[in-house]
């Protein structure tokens, strides 16, 4: 049975800042332009909230491991956008020579046109999560019964696939809205969102890709990767693939565990 939905205080204030309004302009119809400036506000700052991908304005949001985790000096490798026929294969070759987990957050579609990827990402240790069925950049301007389509597509097809419903889901490119809170808790799914990232979709450079993931890196971290939708090498490598083996190095260099998320919270 799914946890029931409590709003946060932003929601909270949202309501009480739509019904002050109402009853402001009602008792008072020459003050409906503050009564409109003040909605006005409240949705730019909820918008604001929900394109900032680390943000916890409009719900729970995981963006760093929990203390327990972070005290037996783990770290999260989260993998997202595929299954990719070329990519994610040797994404889990360099993942296996490292005796390393990792979480997947895939894309529905994608599952379905490669569900054996899926299974072999199971299979060998690993875990997927729920990355939305489109992977729509328009995702966060969805209303919340499109919103719930979209997440439990992916997660019906993810868990008809793997045999393992995933507990955690990623919004494309991090942007949401609202109503994505109270579905997820529907759904009994956790929101989970990044410590760093490398930007390995748009960045070709390597180097770039492996110092952005690795300044001040810590015990605790959610690491951010792509095998889906990634950037190439001007000698046509998909950047993961060359950011993988210095950055799984220094991992090890620094006595930091990889793990996947779900063992990480266990």
């Amino acid at each position: 049975m799914a946890r029931p939905w409590k709003p946060v205080p932003a929601l909270k204030a949202t309501a009480a800042v739509h019904g002050a309004a109402a009853l402001g302009t009602l008792a008072v119809p020459a003050a409906w332009p503050w009564a409109l400036g003040a909605v006005a506000v409240n949705h730019a700052v909820l918008t604001l909230a929900g394109l900032l991908p680390r943000s916890t304005l409009l719900g729970p949001n995981l963006t760093r491991l929990p203390h327990a985790a972070a005290a037996r000096r783990e770290v999260a490798l989260t993998v997202d956008d595929g299954p990719d026929p070329d990519v994610t294969p040797r994404v889990l070759d360099l993942l296996d020579a490292a005796g390393i987990q990792a979480s997947f957050f895939c894309i529905g579609w994608r599952a379905r046109t490669y569900p054996g990827l899926c299974r072999e990402i199971v299979a060998r240790g690993h875990r997927v999560e729920n990355h939305s069925d489109s992977h729509s950049l328009v995702f966060s301007t969805f209303g919340p019964r499109r919103i719930e389509a979209e997440i439990a597509a992916a997660q019906a097809t993810l868990a008809d696939i793997t045999g393992e419903a995933p507990r955690f889901f990623r919004a494309p490119a991090g942007l949401r809205n609202p109503f994505l809170d109270p579905v997820l808790v529907a759904l009994d799914l956790r929101l989970a969102a990044w410590t760093r990232r490398g930007y390995d979709t748009r960045e070709a450079r390597p180097r770039v890709v492996l110092g952005r993931l690795v300044r001040n890196l810590g015990a605790g971290d959610i690491l951010l990767l792509h095998d889906g939708h990634a950037a190439r090498t001007p000698e046509g490598l998909p950047v993961v693939l060359a950011v993988l083996p210095p950055l799984l190095r220094m991992l090890d260099e620094r006595g930091l565990k990889p793990v996947t998320l779900a063992d990480a919270l266990a």
